[in-house]
C-alpha cells in the first residue's frame, strides 16, 4: 500500500460529470436515497415498504428545494446491493438541476452479491476501482463516494470486514471519501482508520439513541451525519455545536422509503429545511454556523483527495549514458 500523501483538489464526481466544489453555492444533502430497493435479501424478512422508485416525484421535490432553499447537491448512497440505478439518478439530476453524487461499495451482508461474500480483499478492491474508473451499472457515470457501507448486526461479520477493508483501500487509491451506515458505524470506522484512511474522509451515520456515539465519531476526527431528524437528533446536534464540533457535523433527511416522500404523506427531502433548521435557529444557532454545517462541511468531506504519485526515477544506466553524450 502506497504511503504517498493525500493532495486536496476541488473536484466532485457527480453522475453527470465532474463538478467544481466552488460551483455548489447552496445546501448539500449528504445522505439520501433517490432510488433504492431493499425489499428482498437472503436470510432476512422481506419488507414491502423498503423501496423507493418514484423518479418524477423525487425530481420534483429536489427541483422545488433548489428554488426555495437553494439546494445545490445531493449525495445518493444506494450502493451495490441496494437497487442502485445510475441512469435514473442522471435523469433526476438533469430534471431537477440539482447535482447528484452516486456511491459504490458493498452495503451489508444480506444485500451483498453472493460472489462478494467469499471474495478476498484484493478482488473486492479491484471491483470497486473498476466502478470508480469505468462507471456504474454500464454507464459513464462515476461515483463520488464509497458508501454507504454497513453491517447488518452491531458488529460486522468477517465478510463485511473484508468489504470495509476494500472500501478503505479503494478510497486511498482513488481519493474518494467513505460513508458508513449507522449500524456498526464505529467498528467500521475503526477498520477504515486501521487501513490508514484519514478520519476526515469518513462520514458515519448515526440514528441511534446513545448520545455518546456522535461525540466519539467527531473526537476521532470523522464527520457524524445525523438523520431521522427528531428531538433526539436536535439534542445531539446542539451538544456537538456547543462542544465546538460544528465543523464535524453533517445533517440530512435520510429518506429511503417511498412512504417518506411528500407524495405519500412523508416529510420529504424538505424536512431538514422546514423543520430541523428552524429548530436550530430557535435554539440560538447562528446563520454562519448553519451555513458551515449544511454547505461547507459536506463539500469539505466530498472534495476529492488524490494520491500524489512522484515521477518515476530515471534509469541510472540511461542517465550515465546520456551524460556521456551530452544529453540529459
Amino acid at each position: 500500500m502506497s504511503e504517498a500523501p493525500l493532495v486536496k483538489t476541488v473536484s466532485i464526481s457527480t453522475v453527470n460529470g465532474p463538478c467544481a466544489a466552488s460551483a455548489v453555492h447552496g445546501a448539500v444533502l449528504p445522505r439520501e436515497h433517490l432510488r433504492s430497493d431493499l425489499r428482498w435479501a437472503i436470510g432476512v424478512p422481506s419488507d414491502p415498504h423498503r423501496w423507493l422508485d418514484e423518479e418524477q416525484a423525487v425530481a420534483g421535490e429536489l427541483r422545488e428545494l433548489r428554488r426555495s432553499d437553494g439546494l445545490g447537491l445531493v449525495v445518493e448512497l444506494s450502493c451495490i446491493g441496494m437497487g442502485r440505478d445510475a441512469t435514473t439518478m442522471s435523469r433526476i439530476a438533469a430534471c431537477s438541476r440539482v447535482a447528484v453524487v452516486a456511491g459504490t461499495g458493498f452495503f451489508a451482508g444480506p444485500f451483498t452479491p453472493s460472489w462478494a461474500l467469499d471474495a478476498d480483499v484484493e478482488t473486492l478492491t479491484r471491483y470497486l476501482l473498476t466502478e470508480i474508473n469505468d462507471g456504474l451499472d454500464g454507464t459513464g457515470s462515476r461515483p463520488g463516494v464509497i458508501g454507504e457501507i454497513g453491517a447488518w448486526g452491531e458488529e460486522p461479520t468477517s465478510a463485511e470486514e473484508r468489504c470495509a477493508t476494500a472500501a478503505a483501500r479503494a478510497a486511498l487509491s482513488s481519493g474518494l471519501p467513505v460513508a458508513t451506515h449507522h449500524r456498526g458505524g464505529l467498528p467500521l470506522m475503526e477498520i477504515l482508520l486501521g487501513e490508514g484512511l484519514p478520519a476526515h474522509r469518513i462520514s458515519v451515520a448515526d440514528a441511534g439513541t446513545d448520545p455518546v456515539t456522535p461525540r466519539k465519531i467527531v473526537e476521532l476526527g470523522g464527520y457524524v451525519c445525523l438523520t431521522s431528524l427528531g428531538t433526539d437528533r436536535l439534542r445531539d446536534a446542539l451538544d456537538l455545536i456547543e462542544a465546538g464540533y460544528a465543523h464535524r457535523l453533517l445533517l440530512s433527511s435520510g429518506l429511503s422509503r417511498v412512504s417518506e416522500i411528500e407524495r405519500y404523506g412523508g416529510g420529504g427531502y424538505s424536512h431538514l429545511f422546514r423543520t430541523f433548521l428552524p429548530r436550530l435557529r430557535e435554539a440560538g444557532v447562528s446563520e454562519g454556523t448553519i451555513h458551515t454545517i449544511v454547505h461547507d462541511n459536506p463539500l469539505r468531506w466530498l472534495t476529492c483527495a488524490e494520491r500524489y504519485v512522484p515521477p518515476a526515477a530515471p534509469d541510472a544506466g540511461r542517465v550515465l549514458a546520456d551524460q556521456g553524450t551530452g544529453q540529459v
